[in-house]
């Protein structure tokens, strides 16, 4: 290997969005990761959902599953569509 051309090993500290912490080797000082092998679902055995801002909610309004079938944008434009009935 050529002299002073790679970088510094150095112990580093893996943090996990779990709250695991280990330390092993690497050219950072810190690393910080989502998913470990205590969180990760292969490892565990089970099922984790990550929900990232509300996308399941918002498909299941958008094509009328589950509990979001009633704000589902069809019925919206539907009610919007038909005139109001006159009184009198």
């Amino acid at each position: 290997m050529k002299p002073k051309i790679h970088p510094e090993y150095v112990d580093c500290k893996v943090s996990c969005g779990c709250g695991v912490t280990f330390m092993t080797r690497s050219t950072r000082k810190e690393i910080h990761i989502e998913v470990c092998s205590a969180c990760h679902p292969f490892y565990t055995g089970r099922q984790k959902f990550m929900d990232t801002a509300g996308r399941i909610e918002k498909f299941n309004r958008r094509y009328g599953k589950g509990k979001g079938a009633e704000g589902a944008p069809d019925a919206d434009r539907a009610a919007e569509a038909s005139p109001a009935p006159a009184g009198g």
